[in-house]
Order: structure tokens, then sequence, then C-alpha cells
């Protein structure tokens, strides 16, 4: 506990972002090092453990490296040394728990049923860099057969394991819409083409096509965070900028989505006038937790601090990447307490890292009671 609480506070203070993580990879592989393991770079700032026992196939664990483009405002002696940078996300102690689980393995006697491969992965907020890492034939490489990544979660009371089979978090894409209207004085309105009046007919008409396009047992998420448009008070809007994010759980439905935006946008652009730019790349698939894995998994839980999800959330995450290629199992570990209340993405997220404890456990277990994959 004292080398799990050690690490998760240097790392909390050297907080980097996606692609960036030079500090934290260096820290990493200097514990690492000291642990008596040979590492690899993958995807330059991340790293990668292989651990050979002398079998057929290999079970690997993930942890994410990258911070948030946030200020900290905890007030504590760790606070991060990075202004503008923060490990808001719980990825210090995801890296803490998984360089706790490689210490743990030196001290396992009996014979695991698996090799080890211990993924600590860059770029996980942007642009998931978990694709790149299936790309790099790792998996193959190291016969994976199956993977498994844990997230803390404050919306969880402290300690608890939340997991569900099936649908966990969503697919996502970022939605960038630019409206080209015509310039005009307030007082000749006749002579413009107003974008903001243009954006708000768009805006309407998403969560018009929400609600009465697609299925209510179809969940969808269409958010506009940001509208930006205009340059003065007496006069008609030039260009209105919206930014906002597509969120569902079946990647078909993603992609008839984008069909229905396309629509609407040809309507208004024949209606009004105006040119409009848009585009919404899917980002991150959703992620399915394996049905078949997830039993066995669940095997492996102390169902006294176990909670099964009754729904997915919204959220989104890159570990999908990885599902796609083998089967895997997503979890959360709760650290909701009276201490500590701040949400994931925030200045104040804070949790105690005996936690993690927890965590280690878990994917101890899962190494010695899995079968079959």
């Amino acid at each position: 506990m004292e080398d799990v609480k050690r690490w998760r506070r240097e790392l909390h203070q050297i907080p980097e972002l996606g692609l960036k993580e030079y500090e934290t990879a260096k820290y990493l592989r200097h514990e690492l090092e000291k642990m008596g393991y040979q590492w690899e770079s993958i995807v330059d700032t991340g790293t990668i453990v292989y651990i050979d026992n002398g079998c057929l196939s290999t079970l690997a664990f993930r942890s994410d490296i990258d911070g948030l483009p946030i200020e900290e405002k905890n007030e504590v002696d760790y606070v991060s040394k990075h202004s503008g940078c923060m490990h808001a996300c719980g990825h210090d102690g995801h890296m803490s728990a998984l360089l706790g689980f490689a210490k743990r393995l030196k001290i396992i006697k009996e014979p695991l049923n698996y090799n080890i491969l211990l993924i600590f992965q860059p770029a996980e907020e942007s642009p998931g860099a978990a694709r790149f890492v299936v790309e790099s034939g790792i998996f193959e490489k190291y016969n994976v057969k199956a993977i498994f990544g844990m997230h803390l979660m404050p919306l969880i009371e402290e300690g608890m394991i939340a997991c569900k089979k099936g649908p966990l978090m969503a697919m996502c894409g970022e939605l960038d819409v630019t409206i080209h209207g015509k310039g005009a004085h307030a007082g000749l309105p006749q002579d413009g083409v107003d974008s903001i009046m243009i954006a708000n007919q768009a805006y309407m008409q998403y969560q018009t096509m929400v609600s009465r396009q697609i299925s209510p047992f179809q969940p969808v998420v269409l958010n506009i965070g940001q509208i930006e448009g205009g340059t003065a008070r007496n006069s008609v809007a030039t260009q209105t900028v919206m930014h906002g994010t597509l969120r569902c759980y079946d990647e078909s439905l993603f992609h008839q989505m984008t069909k229905h935006i396309q629509a609407i946008h040809e309507s208004l652009m024949q209606s009004y006038q105006c040119q409009i730019e848009w585009s919404c790349p899917p980002m991150y698939p959703p992620v399915i937790n394996s049905s078949s894995l997830y039993l066995q998994w669940k095997k492996c839980v102390d169902l006294d601090h176990y909670m099964e999800l009754d729904e997915p959330l919204m959220l989104a995450e890159d570990f999908a990447f990885y599902q796609k290629a083998v089967p895997g199992i997503f979890f959360f570990l709760g650290t909701k307490c009276d201490r500590y209340q701040s949400g994931l993405h925030t200045e104040t997220f804070n949790f105690h890292e005996d936690v993690l404890i927890k965590a280690i456990d878990l994917y101890e277990r899962i190494v010695k009671n899995i079968k079959g994959v």
C-alpha cells in the first residue's frame, strides 16, 4: 500500500496530455525496471510488459496514462506541478493499480494458466490510442485472448466493483457544424442570411430527430455544448459554429443518425440559401463486455462488494477498440465517500488510494481463476 500511495501521488503531480506523456512514461519504465521487468515502447509514450509464464495464451491488462487540460484546484501536497493539466479522470490511480499488480505478480508462487501482458496506454482521452495499440500487432504477437480494464468512478460507493455484461459505455462522435450565411445591417435583415437563426433551426430539428425518428428503446444522446456566432449586436450574423457530441450503443444507429443530420442540413440549405459544412466522425466504438467472459469474471469478484449495473452509461472509452479485437471486460471501481464527491473531469476530483487494492486483488483473482478463453 505504501508503494501504491507513493506511485499515485507522484504520478498525480506530473500529468501530461495524450501522446505527450514523456515524463510519465519515464517514471513508469523506471518503476518497472526496479521490479525487474523488461519493458517495450508502444505508440511512443506507451509501455508494455510481457510476462512469459510458458503458457499458450495471454491475458492483457490495461491502464490509460494521460491527463486532461484542467487547472487543478485541490489543496493537497501532491497537487499537479504542470500548470493547466491535471489527472482529473483517475488515470494516476489506474497506473498505480497496474504497477501494484505488476509487483503482486512477482510474489505469486503457484503456476498461472496464462502469460500476462501489461499495457500502459497513452492518449485515452484523445485521440483514442487504444486503436493504435491494436494496430501495432501486439495482440497477435503475444497471442492475447482476452483483456481487462478498470476505471475509477465517483458515482459509485467507495470500494464497490460495478459492471454488467453487454453494452457498458457508448459509441461517440464529435459533431462540428459551420453555417455560412450572409452578413447585413440589422436594420436591413432582408439583405442578409441569418446564420444564428439557421443554427437555432438546426438545433431544434436535431432534438426532434432524436425524439421522433429514433425508437425510444434505442438510447441516443445528441448534445450541442457550444455555439458561437456573429460579431456585433446590430448585424446579421455571417457565420455560426456549433460543437456537440453524438452518443449511442449501436454502430449502425450512429450512422443512421448522421444520415438524418445530413438530411436536416440539406433541407436548411435549400430553404435559406446558406451553406453548411459539418462532420461527425465516429471516435470510439461502444464498450461491450463479452457475455461469456463476464460470467467467468464475475466468479472472481467479491460479491459482498459488487453491484451489477442496471443500465449502461453514455460515457465513452477507447477500451472499446480492444474489445473489437478480443473479448474484454471493462469495470468500474467506486470512489464515492463523504470526503470525495467531485465527478470525473472536474478540477477537484480526488480519491482515497486505499481503494486501489481492490483492483489489484481482482486482477490477481482473474489470472488465477479465469479458464478457457
